[in-house]
């Protein structure tokens, strides 16, 4: 497995298995999958309601607990400072770990950065104590990174963001290159645009995505994985079932062309398929996260 070194120095294994709106009851036969085939990077969150399941399929895989990268994520209902170092408490536990390896920011809370920035501070914290070996954000826009960034002593390792051949926010890239911080592509295979509304179409059905596949016997979602990988993206594809889990990781026996690369770029149609990182309050999205 291909390794990223994050702006610390830790490796962070370049393809992940995501299991954002995977039910408890099928996490852990997709995660057991997952480290059988040979990934070694689960990204989670608190706000999926399965952190504990997939804790308990690192436990009985027989992969010792060093060799599984684990990524989870606060969400804004935990914000705050002593807030999110008990939301830490409760992942921790669900885990069933002591130190988690990347842990994250769910979104920007627009509506009370202030309190954004006390969580981000006890991020801060966790990591200082050994408790997290990493520290980052998901769905950070620029505007939320240039003000982070403003009252942060440490620099975000990674932010995980909405990024798909229809959708690629290259400014938010570009902004991360810049200043150290690693692009992590959520709906890297542009699930959201066939689990959604479909109004962009799928792009598991676009004929250049499809072309470039038939040209390398390769699938589609496999060119999409690799596509990330070659422009130095951590990805986080998220399947349930076993043949496309093994699918979406074998891609490192293949390259796309100059050309390719570039054809793939052009699709991008600048719409989001997630919520706009603006509209996410309390209010609307705020939910009470369980203990433990």
């Amino acid at each position: 497995m291909t390794t990223f070194l994050l702006n610390n120095t830790v490796e962070l294994p370049a393809i992940g298995l995501g299991v954002f709106q995977t039910p408890p009851e099928e996490t852990r036969a997709a995660v057991e999958a997952a480290l059988a085939t040979g990934y070694r990077h689960i990204d989670t969150a608190a706000a999926y309601g399965n952190e504990r399941e997939v804790g308990e399929a690192v436990r009985t895989s027989g992969i010792p607990r060093d060799e599984v990268f684990l990524e989870t994520k606060i969400w804004i209902s935990d914000y705050g400072y002593e807030e999110t170092l008990h939301g830490f408490d409760k992942s921790a536990a669900k885990l069933g770990v002591d130190q988690i390896d990347l842990l994250i920011l769910h979104q920007p809370l627009p509506s009370d950065f202030a309190k954004t920035i006390e969580a981000y501070r006890a991020l801060e914290t966790l990591l200082e104590a050994g408790k997290v070996r990493a520290i980052g954000v998901s769905n950070f826009m620029v505007e939320h990174l240039t003000e982070l960034l403003e009252k942060a002593t440490v620099v975000p390792a990674v932010n995980q963001i909405e990024v798909h051949p229809y959708f690629q926010q290259k400014p938010v890239q570009q902004f991360g290159t810049e200043h150290g911080i690693l692009t992590q592509a959520w709906s890297p295979i542009g699930g959201i645009t066939f689990y959604r509304d479909g109004r962009q179409g799928s792009t598991l059905q676009d004929p250049v995505i499809g072309g470039i596949a038939d040209t390398h016997g390769r699938t589609p979602a496999q060119v999409m994985v690799r596509w990330h990988l070659q422009q130095g993206r951590s990805a986080i594809p998220k399947s349930t079932k076993a043949h496309r889990i093994a699918e979406n990781v074998d891609v490192f026996d293949f390259d796309l062309s100059r050309d390719e690369m570039a054809a793939i770029d052009a699709l991008d149609t600048g719409q989001r398929g997630g919520p706009e990182p603006s509209d996410i309050t309390l209010e609307t999205f705020g939910r009470p996260i369980p203990e433990a």
